[in-house]
């Protein structure tokens, strides 16, 4: 058995030993199999064992999460976990699993060569270890490496048994999932914008609904995303950060969307009206004003800046791990940053629903202007509150 170590100041590492880090990635590169079993994982942390993964061409891959099935996970770690997984499953490679059956804390990991498990490392070091952020920076780990054969067995049963049907299941499999929703950076900051405590979230969830409105999101499917014919991206109102740059020297900013509703929708009664601003208070959190414009009333969009929805809309996808926020959309030949209707299933939701809530806020000049919801998902009204 080998100690192995974090490197922190001012315990930094000592001349000849090696970090937890060091030997996992050393011992992936001799290996052709990995077996994991850990509490906790970050998404940076998937990731990397991914990239690990396909790098030095690993052929089987059990990663077992032992914590999130009674704590609940992370929405962002967990629709990367299931990416994953998928990629692994459809390569014939390996899977994600979740212990179901307990909280399970430990935190080991099986190295195997040629059909023989060779080393293993135990200790207190999840698998974020292998790819420090700042909740995990200053968190000083300890573990042990060994290649003893009957301590190294003693740890490939210990899995063996994690990966048992009445204690684990794949990720996928997993029903009634418990989510920690991430909040949504895309709007901190932005002018125009104001974040709201969850008491008065709840208070206008609470709110009768004097009107409401489902509004569909224009989206394509995987496989549409890749067509040559850029017009359907234009169509997508959610993706017309793709469609033809309006300066030829500059991509549009991927946060651009147009939320386009159909006149079936706009024509209904208690449709808000036509270049009258009223605010809006998100599910999430956050407060600006809106309006709808354009032809047959059907550009629904924030007053002042026509990113602030699409920060809002796409933010949520982003912390959920679900796409990537682009940098240059012109660049992204790939479309790797195009929202789809895939994503948009994961997530659970491939609509907007507006209510009105009764309620009225002033405008900067006294004005009274109506307070209408926007949440990504059907608010289930909980009775009138006047």
């Amino acid at each position: 058995m080998k100690l192995l170590y974090s490197n922190i100041l001012p315990m930094a590492i000592k001349e000849g030993k090696e970090t937890i880090a060091e030997a996992i990635n050393s011992q992936i590169q001799l290996a052709d199999r990995i077996d994991i079993a850990v509490g906790y994982v970050s998404r940076l942390a998937l990731e990397e064992i991914d990239m690990l993964v396909e790098k030095h061409n690993i052929k089987n891959i059990c990663l077992n999460l032992g914590m999130y099935f009674t704590e609940g996970m992370p929405e962002g770690s967990y629709h990367t976990a299931l990416r994953i997984n998928k990629k692994w499953k459809n390569l014939g490679i390996g899977e994600i699993r979740m212990v179901k059956a307990f909280k399970y804390h430990g935190k080991l990991y099986v190295f195997y060569k040629e059909g023989k498990p060779v080393s293993a490392i135990i200790g207190s070091a999840n698998l974020g270890v292998l790819k420090l952020e700042a909740n995990n920076r200053r968190q000083y780990e300890i573990s042990a490496i060994t290649e003893e054969k009957y301590e190294v067995e003693e740890i490939v049963n210990h899995i063996e048994e994690l990966k048992k049907s009445n204690v684990s299941a794949n990720i996928a499999e997993i029903e009634g999932m418990p989510l920690i929703y991430e909040k949504n950076t895309a709007l901190s900051g932005i002018e125009l914008v104001t974040e709201v405590p969850k008491s008065n979230v709840e208070f206008y969830k609470r709110c009768a609904s004097y009107a409401s409105f489902r509004l569909p999101l224009k989206v394509p499917s995987e496989n549409e995303r890749y067509m040559d014919d850029g017009k359907h991206f234009t169509k997508s109102n959610v993706n017309v950060c793709y469609a033809a740059p309006r300066n030829k020297r500059k991509s549009r900013d991927w946060y651009e969307t147009q939320l386009t509703v159909s006149k079936e929708i706009t024509r209904l009664e208690g449709y808000p009206e036509k270049k009258v601003p009223f605010y809006i208070v998100t599910d999430d959190g956050y407060w600006f004003k809106a309006h709808t414009t354009s032809d047959g009333n059907k550009q629904f969009s924030a007053v002042g800046d026509e990113l602030i929805m699409g920060r809002w809309l796409k933010g949520r996808l982003a912390a959920a791990g679900l796409v990537k926020p682009v940098n240059d959309t012109q660049a992204d030949t790939e479309r790797e940053g195009m929202i789809t209707k895939e994503m948009l299933e994961e997530y659970g939701c491939d609509n907007l629903y507006l209510k009105k809530t009764g309620q009225t806020a002033l405008d900067g000049d006294g004005t009274p202007l109506d307070v209408w919801m926007l949440s990504f998902k059907q608010i289930e009204e909980k009775g009138e509150e006047e």
